[in-house]
């Protein structure tokens, strides 16, 4: 397996960083377009219509991204040894936190289409912010290793 990791590496790294690019635009949309449902008054055709983009957004572009960019950073790691290194469980860290912000956006996100608003325009411009903060943090961590 090692030796059909080395081979691969740098396909597999292009891979992770494509899908990463593609995941991190989806982390960055949703919130924008949750904020465009709850301006829409509910029920009306132009919260049908953000809900509708929503749903796309969720099935075309972060499902698919985050399982990929997890599988091929899983394979990433092994093919470098990364494990024993204190820079990849930062790394780990924090995509496990923009994991799991994925899902609770998610979650959100289907209650908005419901016609629920369980978060303020004010909060979702706060969480917007996250995923760029987190990207920023795994690049310094990917690129300079700190530790």
């Amino acid at each position: 397996m090692q030796d059909v990791l080395a081979m691969t590496y740098y396909w597999i790294k292009a891979g992770h960083i494509i899908f990463m690019v593609f995941w991190m635009a989806g982390l960055f949309m949703l919130p924008r377009q949750m904020i465009y449902l709850h301006a829409a008054a509910p029920d009306s055709e132009e919260a049908a219509l953000w809900a509708k983009r929503m749903g796309l957004l969720r099935k075309v572009i972060l499902t698919p991204s985050v399982i990929v960019v997890w599988v091929l950073g899983l394979l990433l790691a092994q093919s470098i040894g990364a494990w024993s290194q204190g820079w990849f469980h930062a790394k780990l860290a924090i995509v496990v936190a923009l994991t799991a912000f994925h899902g609770i956006m998610v979650a959100r996100s289907k209650k908005m289409a419901a016609g629920e608003r369980p978060m303020t325009e004010k909060q979702l411009r706060i969480w917007g912010e996250f995923p760029g903060i987190a990207l920023a943090i795994i690049v310094v961590l990917v690129v300079v290793k700190p530790f």
